[in-house]
């Protein structure tokens, strides 16, 4: 697969677009005012414990409070003890393989979720352990707690936060409440492991634990230890500033969009990074030849005259993202309908088929919708509930080719998701990490006439709320000259018959009304004004 990282700069936005196999997958924008901040430390302070649902809203110095549910909460900082150099207890190092779930560009912290490999076949047939029970988690208002962004603000929810504090790095991750030594699931040599191991347990200063990434495989000790180094400094800088400091503040900013994205995304498997701007050239440059020189020959600065997004594509794919139907090769299409609690996708054969081919011609749809849906999943960002209406199967093996490929596709993603079996009634049920806001809302806002609705009042509706204004008027109001204003598409309604529906009303409420258009006017609005007294009576009159 040919994978791009490609990089535009313009005087309000930086956007970085991973493309695979030519078409976009992945968009991150930065913008002023929208900077990132998964993975930012801050010391807050606990504003609200909420026992019912389990969570507590920390004060981190936002307009919303943060967002902290107790399966969050790290039992080793319940004080600050070991901000001193305590030791935690450390599990056992050589049966701890951690995965790594690219920490910064999209998920920040998410690489402490860690599990446990399964270890031997006993194991395996092993009856299922009983849920443990929950534990108790102890927080007061008004406490001190050190917390890290997890998961942007999306609508009107604030930040998600857990007191489970890691730093990433090139080629680790720094655990400063953890002593754990954890391995990427996707780094299978065991010898390879066992070296990283035993070269982090050198390096390591007591109290600390580290997840090593899968980037790792194959370096030498010192570009290892030089990674570690940093973070502990980092780490004692944090630590520094606590002594000092009254919440809420901010203790620490992860690295900027760009720099995150290269820092986790930029390997081996990507052909080449082009960028349109010097400044971010440079930069890059300058960061990728501190901890990978042999990548540098694969950064490339764009001099074309066209736009970047425009010849490498992008930017219609953007276009693309941003519409509710989405076309497939074999005439079918699928239609994303986002709602507050879930996503609803529905796929569409797009035409008829002989019922002797329906059923092939249906599961070929399907495979190729699955295809698109976890493409538009992931480039849109879309988080949280997903449900998926597929073309009616009849046999079960058709079924689980579906389910099978949407598994499949899944493996390319980044975020945590979670995929149920097809349904009788052809729906699948998807659980996917949502960590900041989609693109539908980086790249628009509600519009300001349907709220976001997509639908506004009919003509006929508005009218009659135009007729119950002048009732009222009619009785409580005095003079007959008016002037009525109303949007263009609204005017046109309002000279309709014979005789209009503005006749209508002038006869009907022994009025004289002057009609104006103005198209800056919302359509499902109107404006009236006494001429007689030269001013707006809207208000007035209205029930």
């Amino acid at each position: 697969m040919k994978k791009e990282i490609v990089i535009n700069e313009t005087a309000d936005q930086i956007r970085i677009a991973i493309t695979e196999d030519g078409k976009l997958a992945e968009i991150f924008v930065e913008s002023p005012g929208k900077e990132r901040m998964v993975g930012d430390i801050y010391l807050g302070r606990v504003a609200r414990v909420m026992s019912g649902i389990r969570a507590a809203f920390i004060d981190i110095g936002h307009k919303q409070d943060a967002f902290l549910h107790f399966s969050d909460v790290d039992p080793n900082i319940d004080d600050y003890s070991s901000l001193i150099g305590e030791d935690s207890a450390e599990v056992d190092e050589d049966e701890d393989d951690t995965s790594d779930e690219d920490v910064g560009a999209t998920a920040g912290t998410q690489t402490q979720q860690r599990e446990t490999t399964t270890r031997g076949p006993r194991q395996q047939v092993a009856q299922r352990p009983q849920r443990p029970p929950q534990r108790e988690i102890h927080l007061e208002r008004g406490q001190s707690i050190i917390v890290q962004v997890t998961k942007e603000p999306v609508g009107k929810k604030g930040v998600r936060v857990t007191s489970k504090v890691s730093l990433p790095g090139r080629y680790v991750v720094l655990l400063p409440f953890d002593g754990r030594i954890g391995v990427s699931k996707k780094l299978y040599n065991f010898r390879e492991k066992k070296r990283l191991r035993r070269i982090i347990r050198s390096l390591l200063p007591e109290g600390f634990g580290v997840i090593i990434r899968t980037v790792a495989e194959g370096k030498d000790e010192e570009l290892l230890r030089s990674d570690l180094e940093q973070l502990v400094k980092t780490w004692r800088e944090i630590e520094k500033s606590l002594k000092t400091e009254q919440p809420p503040i901010l203790l620490y900013k992860d690295l900027s969009t760009v720099s995150s994205v290269i820092r986790d995304l930029f390997n081996n498997e990507v052909q080449r990074v082009v960028v349109d701007s010097r400044r971010l050239y440079k930069e890059i440059t300058t960061y990728v030849k501190w901890f990978a020189p042999n990548l540098l020959e694969k950064i490339e600065f764009y001099r074309g005259k066209q736009p970047i997004f425009d010849v490498f594509g992008v930017a219609k794919d953007m276009q693309d993202s941003l519409g509710r139907r989405v076309a497939l090769k074999t005439g079918g299409y699928i239609v994303i309908d986002p709602t507050e609690a879930m996503t609803v996708i529905d796929v569409n054969s797009g035409r008829y088929a002989a019922s002797k081919e329906q059923e092939q011609n249906s599961l070929r749809t399907n495979l190729e919708a699955s295809k698109e849906i976890i493409r538009q999943l992931r480039l849109r960002d879309i988080g949280g509930i997903i449900v998926i209406d597929f073309i009616d199967l009849e046999e079960e093996r058709n079924k689980r080719k579906v389910y099978e490929e949407l598994r499949r596709e899944f493996r390319r993603d980044r975020a945590k998701a979670t995929v149920l079996p097809m349904t009788e009634f052809g729906l699948v049920q998807i659980t996917r990490q949502r960590i900041r806001q989609s693109i539908m809302q980086s790249f628009s806002e509600a519009c300001p006439v349907c709220a976001g609705t997509g639908i506004v009042q009919s003509r006929a509706t508005v009218f009659t709320d135009i007729t119950g204004w002048l009732g009222r008027y009619k009785t409580n109001g005095n003079g007959r000259h008016l002037k009525l204003v109303v949007h263009p598409y609204l005017a046109s309604y309002l000279k309709e018959g014979r005789p209009s529906h503005l006749f209508k009303l002038m006869w009907k409420h022994k009025v004289l009304i002057k009609l104006h258009q103005d198209p800056k006017i919302q359509v499902n609005t109107f404006k009236v004004f006494s001429v007689s007294h030269d001013r707006e009576i809207t208000e007035d009159f209205k029930g």
